[in-house]
């Protein structure tokens, strides 16, 4: 089709792969706030639910820990539960990422988007 112009066959042909993967990345976005992860802390104590783009959407504290003298040990969990699903998001995030760019020779473990 594009014979007598030489690269630029290809160069029509790589536009319209990154047209593709800008529409798949769009539909990605849009599907990571539907994935949620849950990350725990003191044995399932403390659960922090968040989706895979990150955001924290759900915390569920169990009320054995309400004691006055352990305040502190209390805000660690807390915080190692929202570190911990903000982590798996994370993780979740690049697994959905990496089932996108599958196949359009791109090198493993490159992030995207750029």
């Amino acid at each position: 089709m594009f014979k007598g112009l030489g690269g630029l066959g290809d160069m029509a042909g790589m536009m319209k792969k990154a047209q593709e993967m800008q529409s798949k990345m769009g539909e990605m976005q849009e599907n990571l706030s539907s994935i949620t992860v849950t990350g725990e802390s003191g044995a399932g104590l403390v659960k922090a639910t968040a989706t895979a783009k990150g955001e924290l959407i759900g915390l569920d504290i169990d009320p054995s820990i309400f004691q006055p003298d352990e305040k502190e040990m209390v805000e660690d969990l807390i915080l190692a539960a929202i570190k911990d699903a903000q982590s798996r998001a994370n993780e979740r995030s690049q697994e959905e990422m990496s089932k996108l760019t599958e196949g359009l020779g791109l090198p493993p473990g490159m992030k995207l988007p750029f």
